[in-house]
């Protein structure tokens, strides 16, 4: 391994017993023990985190059942499509990004219920890592960080080296990475590639052209899709924040408490869609093309690819239908999903605590985020 990855790779498997001594020491992670783990000794607790002795099997072994426990209790039934790609391959999944946890935590379920015989590395910003015990746990998990809020030039540096890396889990350790297609989730679901990531997978490695770098990484692109957001009223609510405050900033724990909602809360349906790798698709791209394009023309690709995979929900269709005062897309779902709809808007709006609530906007964010995906499916499928 190589010196430079140290402080951003997951914890290797001989540095596991001190990272599980570590957790099992803290008194906020006991506590999350208690919640998940319920009526479970806390010996017995710590006899199976050092029965793990890899990474995947600390996933396998003490995540993987608390994960299907978690998908019986809070959606109505969490599927996935892989019929796209070969299960013997390793890929880079770029998706949407909807939760903070469960996109990447449900995806390495699915792919290992499918019949891949390993999860993800998955890419998690240092933003969110501020809690030191959150920090170990995610290491332990299988987690490389992503460091942000640098200067430009240490900027330049990190994404250099993290480059490097995917390459290495991929062409060596023989893994999977996930990526969220841009920095942060898109609170308004206008799921859009930014062009930057795809700068940064291309930074490392030789002197190759950038269509050869990426398909080193063997990007597939993922559309994951939630019937129900538990973090939507929490996203309207930072939008009306931003709004009346051009500076205002999350306090200290709004991610942890993001985290929890979206972990904990309903989901309803939640489809995963694999589109195709795209090598292929990269081996079509002209040769001159200016390097100024090039990120763009990707980005646009895997996008297509996204938005035309999404799984539609009534609520999606209904919330189009609202947002716009039509009827518009009304054979795409029945009056009572209809109103089935309107009573969740409700229940939602009634969730936002805030000092000067503007009820009308914080329903056109709510609206506006369950649209999106219609949206751009349709225009998608229209374009194809």
């Amino acid at each position: 391994m190589a010196p430079s990855f140290d402080d951003i790779r997951p914890y290797n498997p001989d540095e596991l017993p001190v990272a599980y001594e570590r957790l099992l020491a803290t008194p906020q992670f006991r506590d999350v023990l208690s919640v998940v783990m319920p009526g479970v000794p806390f010996d017995t607790i710590c006899d199976s985190f050092y029965s793990c002795k890899t990474n995947l099997e600390f996933q396998e072994r003490l995540c993987y059942p608390f994960l299907k426990e978690l998908i019986k209790s809070v959606t109505d039934g969490c599927t996935i499509d892989v019929s796209a790609i070969d299960k013997s391959g390793r890929y880079t999944f770029v998706s949407n990004h909807r939760d903070i946890v469960i996109d990447s935590a449900f995806l390495s379920v699915l792919l290992v219920e499918t019949g891949f015989d390993t999860t993800c590395e998955i890419a998690i910003g240092d933003n969110l890592l501020t809690v030191p015990w959150v920090k170990d746990f995610v290491r332990v998990n299988k987690s490389f960080i992503v460091k942000r809020g640098l200067s430009p030039r240490e900027t330049l540096l990190a994404s250099k080296v993290l480059s490097d890396y995917m390459l290495y889990v991929i062409g060596q350790k023989h893994d999977n990475i996930w990526i969220a297609q841009r920095e942060g989730r898109a609170k308004d679901s206008d799921d859009r590639t930014q062009p930057a990531v795809l700068k940064m997978m291309a930074m490392g490695g030789s002197k190759e052209s950038v269509a050869e770098k990426l398909k080193r990484l063997h990007i597939v692109p993922v559309s994951i899709s939630y019937e129900y957001d538990p973090c939507d009223f929490l996203k309207a609510r930072e939008f009306q924040q931003k709004r009346d405050n051009h500076s205002w900033k999350k306090a200290e724990m709004e991610d942890v408490n993001s985290m929890k909602t979206g972990i904990l809360g309903y989901k309803g349906r939640v489809h995963f869609h694999c589109a195709p790798c795209i090598d292929e698709w990269l081996d079509t791209l002209p040769p001159d093309i200016p390097n100024a394009e090039v990120f763009d023309v990707i980005a646009h690709h895997i996008d297509q690819e996204i938005h035309a995979n999404y799984c539609l929900y009534p609520g999606n269709y209904v919330a189009v239908d609202m947002l716009h005062g039509s009827d518009a897309n009304a054979g795409s779902y029945t009056d009572e999903e209809r109103q089935t709809f309107e009573r969740y808007l409700s229940e939602r709006l009634s969730l936002i605590e805030l000092a000067d609530k503007d009820e009308a906007y914080l329903r056109e964010r709510l609206l506006t985020m369950y649209a999106n995906p219609a949206i751009n499916y349709m225009k998608a499928t229209a374009e194809r």
